[in-house]
C-alpha cells in the first residue's frame, strides 16, 4: 500500500513496520490505496486568526485565545484550547466568557491575517494554477496533471505545502484529499488540527454509509430540520429516495442531495469565480439609537468597503444597508444606482439615505454596509447626479485623499465624521 512520511516526504511502496518513518524516525506515516492517484484537495488553516496571534505573540501560546467578541459581539474564531472548553465561531461573546472565563479576547487584525493569507496563496499557486479560495484561510486545489512538472504526486506536494506553512509562516493547516470537491472538504475536517485525511473512490460508499446529513456542506440548521421532517437523517435515508421525489420535495437542492448521497460532485475547481459582493459590518458595544454615533460607523464602513473595492478594481451598482435590532431581528435595505461606484462618499451618502428611512426602528446592535452587482472599476462613477452638483468635486477630493494615504499611511488624512 502506498505510504508517505509527512515530515521528511519519503515515499514507500508498502507501509514500513511500526508507526515511525524509518528515514526520519517521526510518527508521521500516511498510507492509503489511492494515496498517489487522487488530485482534488481542500486545505484549511487551523484556527487561522488565533494561530497568527499566537505566532506574533509567543506569550499566548498556551492560552485560550478568542478572536472577536468584544462586549456585545460574536466570536470570529477560537484556538483549539478554547474550543475544548466549548467556544465556537459565531457564538455570542457573553456565552464564550462563561465557558472560558480565562480566555484572552483579542480584536481581529484583518490586515495581518490578509498578509499571511496572501503568503499561503502564493505557495498554493506555485503548485497549481487551479486554486479556488473560499476565504482567507481555506481553498480548493486541483493538482491533476502537475506530477510531471513537480516530479512527485499531488499527495507529496500537499504534504510539502503544509510543511512550508509551518516552517516559513509559523501556522499549520489540515489537508483533505479526494476525487471531488465535496469529499475533499469533508476529509479536511476529519482530523484537525494538522490533519491529512483521504477519501478514495473505492471507499466512498462505505464512508458515507450511516453518516448524518449535517455532513453535507451548506446544510444549516433550517435545512436539517426540513430534512428531518421528511424522515431524512442519514445518507442511508437519502439513498432510499428517487431523484424525482427529492426534487419535488426540496426543489433544486433535491438533485444536489441525490448526487451527494452517492458521493458525486461534478463541480470543477475554479480559480476565477467572480467576487459577488464587498461588505463590512460592526457589532456595537451597546445598543444605540444615537444618530451621530451610527453615522460615524456608516462612514467608516463605507470607507472600508470603498478601499477594498479600489484595491480589487471593482465597483458596485447596488448599495446595501444591514442593521440588526436589539432583539436580534435583521433589517436590510438596498438601492440600485444609475451606475457603478467605488467611492466611499457615494456609498456613504446612499447608505445614509437608506438609514434615514428606518432610523426610528432602533436601537440597533449591528450595522453593516456593502456593494454588490460588481463590475470592473473602469468607467465607474461617471454618472451625473443632477440633485448633487458637488459630487464631482468631492470625488476629486477623495481621489486626492487616496493618493495621500497610499503614500503616507491610512491614518495620514481622515474625515471629521469618522471620529464620531
Amino acid at each position: 500500500m502506498p505510504t508517505l512520511c509527512r515530515e521528511c516526504l519519503t515515499k514507500f511502496s508498502d507501509p514500513p513496520a511500526g508507526r515511525r518513518c524509518p528515514a526520519c524516525g517521526r510518527p508521521a506515516l500516511l498510507s492509503h490505496p489511492e494515496l498517489f492517484s487522487l488530485s482534488i484537495a481542500h486545505m484549511d488553516c487551523d484556527a487561522f486568526y488565533a494561530s497568527v496571534e499566537k505566532r506574533d505573540n509567543p506569550d499566548l501560546r498556551d492560552k485560550p485565545v478568542i478572536i472577536g467578541g468584544g462586549d456585545r459581539g460574536v466570536v470570529s474564531t477560537a484556538c483549539y484550547i478554547a474550543r475544548i472548553r466549548g467556544v465556537r465561531s459565531a457564538m455570542p461573546a457573553f456565552q464564550a466568557r462563561k465557558l472560558c472565563p480565562d480566555g484572552v479576547f483579542l480584536p481581529p487584525r484583518m490586515e495581518a491575517y490578509a498578509t499571511v493569507s496572501r503568503q499561503v496563496r502564493t505557495m498554493m499557486d506555485e503548485l497549481t494554477p487551479k486554486v479556488e479560495p473560499l476565504s482567507l484561510d481555506e481553498a480548493f486545489m486541483d493538482l491533476a496533471g502537475t506530477e510531471r512538472l513537480h516530479g512527485v504526486p499531488p499527495a507529496v506536494m500537499l504534504a510539502r505545502l503544509v510543511k512550508r506553512m509551518k516552517d516559513e509562516l509559523g501556522i499549520t493547516g489540515s489537508i483533505g484529499l479526494s476525487h471531488n470537491k465535496y469529499l475533499a472538504k469533508v476529509a479536511s475536517d476529519l482530523d484537525k488540527p494538522r490533519g491529512y485525511s483521504i477519501i478514495g473512490k473505492g471507499e466512498t460508499a462505505d464512508f458515507l454509509a450511516g453518516k448524518p446529513v449535517r455532513l453535507i456542506w451548506g446544510i444549516g440548521p433550517a435545512g436539517q430540520q426540513s430534512l428531518e421532517k421528511a424522515g431524512v437523517r442519514t445518507f442511508d435515508d437519502l439513498l432510499r429516495w428517487e431523484k424525482e421525489d427529492l426534487v419535488a420535495r426540496f426543489g433544486s437542492m433535491g438533485e444536489r442531495l441525490y448526487h451527494l448521497a452517492r458521493g458525486e460532485d461534478y463541480r470543477r475547481v475554479s480559480a476565477n469565480d467572480p467576487v459577488k459582493s464587498i461588505s463590512k459590518e460592526t457589532t456595537l458595544s451597546k445598543d444605540s439609537s444615537n444618530i451621530d454615533l451610527l453615522d460615524g460607523h456608516l462612514w467608516r464602513l463605507s470607507e472600508q468597503v470603498a478601499d477594498r473595492a479600489k484595491a480589487k478594481n471593482y465597483a458596485g451598482r447596488v448599495v446595501t444597508l444591514k442593521l440588526k435590532r436589539a432583539n436580534f431581528s435583521a433589517l436590510t435595505r438596498r438601492v440600485t444606482l444609475p451606475g457603478a461606484t467605488q467611492l466611499s462618499d457615494r456609498i456613504y451618502r446612499t447608505s445614509r439615505a437608506l438609514f434615514d428611512q428606518v432610523v426610528d426602528e432602533g436601537p440597533f446592535r449591528l450595522i453593516g454596509v456593502g456593494i454588490s452587482d460588481l463590475v470592473s472599476a473602469e468607467g465607474a462613477d461617471q454618472f451625473a447626479d443632477l440633485l448633487d452638483p458637488d459630487a464631482g468635486q468631492r470625488e476629486k477630493v477623495e481621489r486626492a485623499s487616496d493618493a495621500i494615504r497610499a503614500r503616507f499611511g491610512k491614518d495620514a488624512i481622515r474625515k471629521g465624521r469618522s471620529l464620531n
